[in-house]
């Protein structure tokens, strides 16, 4: 735990040499203005995701992160955390989390479920009453998770 510790303090400080301001939203989101130029970053682990304004700006960041640390740039962004990112021609970016929805559904054995707005009647109140009460009702919810 003390070397996740002390690499925190260390991107921190990094990442503060650079001009950078944690979020008070959420501290792993840091921003930079340069200019009218705007740069973050988000990271987990060490992991680092980051976006500019301007060209000029991804290539200063990725530069200044080049000196601190040995990185490799793994091109645009696809799937981050289980979001999918889609980029149009025109620059809009698009998050989804339809990719981690399937992956959910395939794990919980509902892949070929039919979509409902609800997934039980409005007003149903479950209580611990409502779990199997005999071996053999048990037996039938085995496998559902």
């Amino acid at each position: 735990m003390q070397g996740a510790h002390d690499w925190a303090e260390n991107l921190d400080k990094t990442f503060e040499g650079h001009g950078y301001y944690k979020s008070q939203a959420d501290p792993q989101i840091r921003s930079r203005v340069y200019d009218d130029e705007l740069t973050l970053t988000s990271i987990w682990t060490d992991n680092i995701l980051g976006a500019s304004s301007t060209t000029e700006g991804k290539h200063l960041a990725k530069a200044e992160l080049g000196l601190s640390y040995e990185i490799k740039d793994l091109g645009k962004a696809k799937l981050i955390l289980g979001m999918q990112i889609d980029r149009s021609a025109h620059g809009d970016v698009r998050l989804s989390q339809q990719a981690y929805c399937e992956q959910l559904l395939k794990c919980f054995i509902m892949s070929e479920c039919s979509p409902s707005a609800t997934p039980l009647p409005s007003g149903l109140l479950l209580s611990a009453e409502d779990c199997p009460n005999t071996p053999e009702e048990a037996y039938k919810m085995k496998d559902i998770l």
